[in-house]
């Protein structure tokens, strides 16, 4: 059995990201698929083409990750991963990237094709030019009021485990009052 035919029993001849069955293809999951089908998923044309070309993406397409992100095969996690976490700027996928669990090496492998040199290159820095890294803690320098949660964030809270904006130095995101919020740079410093 040829890796296409595998995906399709698989999936029950449907494309694993969105459902359809129209124009199903084999696609391996860069950057390092070995061909196989653990490292490959079955995908129609239109989610073909919008991976392919970011710039052709419709973000009401990818509604679907909403339940192939459950599935089961770590191949189609990664991609449920990568696509929510390129449209985050939406609102709604991050939602949904907050609600879905990837183990390590699943989600070493969905942010192995993330890594950019021009992301290398972007250093965040807190109010006293301390450099910031992902899993740091961060401490509030001033009360934030958090828009569309109706809460202060008060100052002197810390914030755990941050994640810094891929695009915006500017920015790190981080869990207060158990909510996801961004904060700016500016208004946090380097705890420890």
């Amino acid at each position: 059995m040829n890796v296409e035919q595998e995906l399709r029993e698989r999936s029950g001849g449907r494309c694993e990201l969105c459902g359809s069955e129209q124009q199903l293809s084999a696609y391996e999951v860069p950057p390092d698929s070995d061909g196989s089908a653990d490292q490959s998923v079955l995908l129609c044309d239109v989610c073909r083409t919008q991976i392919e070309n970011p710039d052709a993406v419709e973000p009401n397409h990818w509604r679907c990750l909403n339940g192939s992100m459950w599935s089961q095969q770590p191949a189609v996690q990664v991609m449920a991963w990568r696509m929510l976490n390129q449209l985050r700027e939406e609102g709604w996928p991050q939602d949904l990237l907050d609600m879905l669990y990837l183990d390590d090496p699943t989600l070493a492998w969905a942010q192995s094709a993330e890594m950019g040199p021009q992301e290398e290159e972007m250093i965040h820095l807190d109010a006293h030019g301390a450099r910031l890294e992902g899993g740091d803690t961060v401490v509030l320098i001033k009360d934030l009021n958090v828009k569309g949660a109706n809460f202060t964030a008060k100052r002197g809270t810390a914030v755990r485990n941050i994640s810094l904006v891929r695009d915006d130095p500017e920015q790190i995101e981080g869990r207060v009052n158990g909510q996801q919020i961004v904060i700016l740079t500016r208004y946090v410093k380097k705890s420890g």
